[in-house]
């Protein structure tokens, strides 16, 4: 990953006060191998490159965790409680919360695609459907933000939507249809 562009992708997020609210209050919850990742994160790199107001189009906060030890929903729903009552609206609603230990348990059945189990947070990233949208991001005790980018941030800071090299999905048109009608200046790049 280009030190620039993470130092770039840094920049932006702490410029981002609704995603630093977030990864604040997340950090004070202490769950096991946490991230914000998703739109949460891209799209307010999108905005700043494309001159929107940083929070256009985030419609929630993905916080993803790992914790193999009770994959159970009702653990699991333990900690959405839990992550709920720790934010003012309108955040409670729409900080959405996933044990990554447990989303092989439903993905299939959902998406209709196979989904093998997980050994980190980090390692959803290289499942996500694009390679744009693979950045996670948490808060540490010191201040200091880890970012993880398993396909690096050329393509995101480029505008580029590119399909998930590792991974085939049924759901990537779909995906970059969606958010080239939110940000135009996206250039999809087709599988195949």
């Amino acid at each position: 990953m280009s030190k620039d562009l993470k130092l770039c992708l840094e920049d932006i997020v702490r410029a981002t006060p609704s995603l630093m609210h977030v990864l604040a209050v997340a950090r004070e919850l202490d769950l096991p191998d946490w991230l914000i990742f998703s739109g949460a994160v891209y799209q307010p790199v999108l905005n700043h490159l494309t001159g929107r107001p940083a929070d256009y189009g985030i419609r929630d906060y993905d916080l993803g965790y790992f914790d193999p030890a009770d994959t159970s929903y009702e653990a699991e729903d333990v900690v959405i409680r839990r992550v709920a009552a720790a934010f003012d609206a309108p955040f409670k609603e729409m900080v959405e919360v996933r044990n990554q230990a447990r989303v092989h348990l439903w993905f299939e059945d959902k998406f209709a695609e196979p989904y093998a189990p997980l050994t980190s947070s980090g390692e959803a990233l290289t499942r996500f459907t694009s390679t744009a949208f693979s950045v996670g991001v948490r808060l540490e005790p010191n201040d200091a933000l880890t970012i993880l980018a398993p396909f690096g941030l050329e393509d995101l800071f480029s505008l580029y939507l590119r399909a998930n090299p590792t991974r085939q999905t049924n759901g990537f048109l779909r995906t970059a249809q969606s958010a080239t009608r939110r940000w135009p200046e996206l250039t999809v790049v087709t599988p195949g």
